[in-house]
């Protein structure tokens, strides 16, 4: 077996801390890049994605902390048109700060309870 990365190690550390601790809640998933920030409500249940935004194409562009706040009020917004409203926030193998963080704190003002 291949030696992993540290953030590979930190990404499975976390989603395996979720998966004792999600309850059945879908799981909103962040991943980021030089350019661009994604956001998904994920059904581990039934393996579909429940809701999504990104900053591609979109009004926001780039991958700043203006363009995650953006992110994290349209992904809340998805959401609630889906259904969803409680859901566990993953992270991923990224720190809980700067975007991310920016991401997450916007889709709880829109609403997601996580």
């Amino acid at each position: 077996m291949a030696k992993l990365s540290l953030f590979e190690r930190r990404r499975r550390r976390v989603r395996t801390a979720l998966r004792s601790r999600s309850g059945g809640r879908p799981r909103l998933s962040v991943h980021r890049t030089g350019k661009h920030i994604y956001a998904q409500v994920i059904d581990d249940a039934s393996g579909r994605t429940v809701a999504a935004a990104s900053t591609l194409g979109g009004t926001p562009s780039g991958a700043n902390v203006d363009a995650a706040v953006q992110v994290g009020k349209d992904i809340a917004a998805a959401a609630q048109k889906a259904g969803v409203t409680t859901v566990v926030f993953d992270r991923g193998g990224y720190l809980f700060h700067g975007r991310v963080k920016a991401l997450a704190d916007a889709a709880r003002e829109g609403g997601l309870e996580f």
